[in-house]
């Protein structure tokens, strides 16, 4: 189908661009200026105002939020045969950062409503090897932390947050990232709180794991050229903490924003046939706005037609970490999770960004009447 209407992205970085665009290039300029590009000054500012925001002790940038996931678990000094628990319904960086210390990512179903992990399926899947416990803060709204923490508590266990899509989310305990041992950020473009290119946050309360995680990013070095022990390098760039500064002090305005649509979305779906809507609540920054359809079919034939009709859509998450090829060696079978199978076979992701018109909204709605 022709449409005369201009596109819709499922997001749209130059419109935001374009309103931020004076004060991101004199902070990138002010870097290139003073050549500080590897730790420098706006890295450090740019956590101290992270963790005030988060409402946490010490913020540690790093490259990607894949490396905060990894060096989150190896600050606990996870060794092989320990397991973290985590949600079959998720991109696949979550399993990747347990892996790539060493550990083996336990997989549980997830909530039929939300897609977020069940608190329940965890309690089942701790055994004795049972390290962690790593929720995903799943479209931008948490995980029921207080059941995780009470299940980490009583077994003795860590328990990680993988926030990178939940800046700014809040719950009655607190703000994403200080509602665990350590909450792992991603800056990717597209993030509620993005940088230009790759970057990464650790957040925690604990200054010895702060102490350990800024020398594992750093080579596993406090001191240039005396290594202690075999680290990364994963740094957060200056130049994209000076971008990210900018931008955090808009981020609540921004989710604001966010939400409003969504509260628009949900206004104009209701009690359309063949469309569920996921559970959201109230705290939730809206990093995605996920409806579910009929099956499968329906699904792929409703995003095909909102491409047709210029209009940004997406699928998060297409295949469930265990039918995903690097992930068949933990032996699960079909079936093995069958909300979150169901979930990656019906969930489609409709556009939405802060700057985005509401009128955005009533046309990916008309394309989903049908």
């Amino acid at each position: 189908m022709v449409v005369d209407a201009p596109n819709i992205p499922l997001v749209d970085l130059r419109a935001q661009y374009e309103t931020i665009k004076a004060e991101v290039d004199a902070a990138v300029l002010a870097v290139l200026a003073r050549g500080d590009f590897i730790l420098g000054r706006e890295v450090e500012q740019f956590e101290e105002e992270f963790a005030r925001y988060c409402g946490v002790e010490h913020a540690i940038g790093v490259g990607s939020g894949t490396d905060a996931i990894h060096l989150a678990c190896r600050a606990l000094d996870l060794e092989a045969g320990d397991e973290v628990i985590m949600p079959a319904f998720t991109f696949v960086a979550t399993a990747l950062g347990i892996c790539l210390a060493g550990a083996t990512p336990v997989l549980v179903d997830v909530d039929p409503g939300t897609g977020l992990i069940d608190p329940d399926a965890v309690a089942r899947a701790i055994g004795p090897r049972t390290r962690a416990i790593l929720p995903v803060h799943l479209y931008g709204q948490c995980a029921d932390m207080v059941a995780l923490r009470e299940l980490a508590s009583r077994d003795g266990l860590a328990v990680i947050e993988d926030a990178a899509q939940a800046h700014g989310a809040t719950v009655p305990g607190g703000r994403a990232g200080a509602l665990a041992d350590m909450g792992c950020f991603s800056f990717y473009p597209g993030k509620n709180l993005g940088a230009y290119g790759d970057g990464g946050l650790i957040t925690t309360n604990d200054p010895e794991h702060a102490a350990r995680l800024k020398l594992l990013r750093n080579w596993g070095s406090r001191k240039k050229y005396f290594h202690e022990e075999i680290g990364l390098n994963s740094r957060l760039d200056t130049v994209q903490a000076a971008i990210l500064r900018t931008k955090l002090v808009r981020l609540d305005a921004w989710n604001d924003a966010r939400r409003a649509l969504a509260s628009e979305y949900t206004r104009q779906l209701a009690g359309i046939e063949g469309v569920e809507l996921t559970e959201y609540s109230e705290g939730c920054v809206y990093h995605l706005y996920v409806v579910r359809m009929d099956d499968r079919e329906r699904r792929d034939a409703a995003l095909s037609a909102l491409h047709a009709s210029g209009i940004g859509a997406g699928i998060h998450y297409p295949i469930p970490v265990h039918e995903l090829g690097a992930y068949r060696h933990l032996g699960y079978a079909a079936g093995a999770f069958p909300v979150a199978e169901d979930w990656a076979r019906r969930c489609l992701s409709l556009p939405i960004y802060a700057e985005m018109p509401v009128e955005a909204v009533s046309r990916a709605v008309r394309v989903l009447h049908g």
